[in-house]
């Protein structure tokens, strides 16, 4: 058995492909199912993101060749897709890269946004998919098991995680800069897009528990506000709670600023000067530039975070070093672990043929001593048999090793049997 890895992602195709390859989670148990019912694979899980579509599987060892070419057709077919342009972006990793490539992705080493935590809890998804539908066992468990555990090696030992590289969370880590205790924090969002999503995300994972969400359309702020247990409010009705707010964050696609001057000094008279965080993400700017003259207010936009942005992805690049370090301790455990497997398989397979033998030979010596035959005689014929059964497949083994020169093989018998040692 073999490992296999086949995908596509966000540095081989655009989105328009990687899209259409995507499957959906209510589409994969039936896809898992079909898959190993109609190809050479054996264990198959699938791993489907914005950012990726991959196929963790083993097959036989003999399919290396083919493997590639075969899932590239299957997943066209399931798709209704161009099998030429399904190879063309795609991707294959066997053996020993294969396990690299899964630690690497499961270490977010391999994501659009380097060392993101996100893709551990979706990979571990996808392994909780496929054992529901039982279409992974031994093999793929192993391996799954050590990406997983490698990678919380990686998040734990390097600082891969830690330094922000998007302007979500770099606005987040300004904050934490500014306020010790963000339970304490409520926090007021301004936009309800992607971007303020995922500010949303990072302020309820550092602590921040109460959250407002304004927007242009209260449905959209409504929908946002309920992921978070959040309120929502309409961009009119800001300056009735902005009081309330220790972090001010905005990102919308107005034209015009949405708050001005007046309105945050008029926040702060109720805060009684009680400090104010904002962060302005949007461009054209959300909040006017004169806010920033206001004391009790420290006020940051898109490129003041830059500087910010830029050092964390510096960090994580030095953290990614350490972190490949960590992946090639966690490929040679595995590998090891595969040979010590292997070494007990064929142990196992050893012993039983040894066995088979030797009772296939004792029962025809128990029929002769029935039959009333001379019981040295059956004895003699017993050993002798048994040990010409014992002695074939070596003696053939050490005559083909003498002719082709194999000296490794000649020792390795020697060894085995301590034919150096006097009995």
């Amino acid at each position: 058995m073999s490992l296999f890895v086949f995908g596509i992602n966000h540095n081989t195709a655009p989105v328009r492909v990687r899209e259409q390859v995507a499957f959906a989670p209510e589409a994969t148990p039936q896809a898992l199912q079909r898959m190993v019912a109609e190809t050479a694979l054996q264990e198959v899980a699938i791993l489907s993101t914005c950012n990726r579509t991959e196929i963790y599987a083993y097959m036989p060892l003999d399919g290396d060749q083919d493997a590639g070419r075969e899932v590239a057709n299957w997943v066209a077919g399931f798709h209704a897709l161009d099998a030429n342009e399904i190879q063309q972006h795609s991707y294959c990793h066997y053996h020993d890269d294969a396990a690299r490539h899964m630690m690497r992705v499961a270490s977010g080493l391999d994501s659009l946004v380097l060392g993101e935590p996100q893709i551990l809890g979706q990979l571990k998804s996808s392994y909780s998919v496929a054992q529901e539908i039982n279409t992974v066992s031994s093999h793929l468990n192993r391996v799954f098991h050590q990406a997983f555990s490698t990678a919380k090696l990686v998040r734990t030992q390097t600082a891969i995680g830690e330094s922000p590289v998007s302007v979500a969370f770099a606005a987040v880590s300004m904050a934490r800069q500014i306020f010790a205790d963000f339970s304490e924090q409520k926090a007021m969002l301004i936009g309800a897009g992607e971007t303020i999503e995922l500010v949303a995300r990072h302020l309820r994972e550092a602590g921040v528990q109460k959250l407002m969400v304004a927007n242009r359309t209260l449905a959209r702020a409504e929908t946002l506000a309920a992921e978070f247990d959040a309120k929502a409010m309409l961009l009119s009705e800001i300056p009735e709670h902005l009081h309330e707010a220790d972090i001010v964050i905005s990102s919308t696609a107005s034209q015009l600023p949405i708050l001005g001057k007046g309105v945050v000094e008029s926040a702060l008279k109720q805060r009684r000067h009680r400090l104010m965080f904002m962060v302005d993400i949007a461009v054209p700017r959300d909040i006017e530039a004169e806010v920033d003259e206001l004391d009790d207010v420290y006020l940051y936009t898109v490129d003041d975070l830059k500087d910010v942005i830029e050092e964390g992805k510096r960090s994580r690049q030095e953290a990614a070093q350490a972190a490949e370090k960590i992946i090639d301790v966690g490929i040679a455990e595995f590998l090891q672990k595969e040979k010590a497997l292997d070494a007990v398989g064929t142990i196992r397979e050893f012993r039983s043929k040894m066995e088979s033998i030797r009772d296939s030979e004792l029962d025809k010596a128990l029929a002769n001593l029935q039959k009333g035959h001379d019981a040295e005689a059956v004895l003699q014929r017993l050993a002798r048999d048994l040990s010409n059964k014992m002695m074939h497949g070596p003696t053939i083994y050490l005559k083909q090793a003498s002719v082709e020169e194999k000296e490794h093989g000649l020792q390795a018998v020697q060894d085995i049997y301590e034919l150096n040692k006097k009995i």
